[in-house]
């Protein structure tokens, strides 16, 4: 898909903020929801989405969603940080399918990095335990501030 469309509302980051598909929760405030995702690029992978908008990419967004939304990436980003202690972070966000986007909803990853350890492809390979994404999902909930 392009840069340009028309908002699906039965994508599945839509079908996860109406409660109609399932989703391993980390935070929720009146702007965001925080999951993780169930196909990581690496431990603790999250997603950040704002809860107020069709907008399919970040190019699309209203202002005056932007400034809660990073402001929600932020937070849970130091959570996840706080939780992990990986040894970097990567907070992304992919613009079209040419970008590597798959989910046509405005999203953030973040992605704990540690040295040595290799990142998986994005969207691909085996769908994570649930168990232990529920684990880490409590991790990062308990140093969310």
């Amino acid at each position: 898909m392009s840069l340009d469309g028309t908002y699906d509302a039965g994508n599945i980051f839509a079908k996860i903020l109406r409660g109609e598909a399932p989703s391993v929760r980390v935070f929720e405030d009146d702007h965001v929801l925080a999951f993780m995702d169930v196909f990581p690029q690496a431990r603790g992978h999250t997603l950040v989405i704002p809860k107020h908008s069709t907008a399919r990419n970040f190019l699309e967004e209203a202002p005056e969603i932007v400034g809660p939304l990073m402001l929600g990436v932020q937070r849970v980003a130091r959570a996840v940080r706080a939780a992990l202690n990986p040894d970097g972070l990567v907070v992304t966000q992919f613009n079209g399918a040419p970008a590597g986007q798959t989910v046509y909803h405005l999203h953030f990853h973040i992605i704990p990095r540690w040295t040595g350890q290799e990142l998986r492809g994005h969207g691909v390979g085996a769908m994570a335990d649930l168990d232990e994404l529920k684990a880490l999902a409590a991790q990062i909930s308990a140093k969310i501030s």
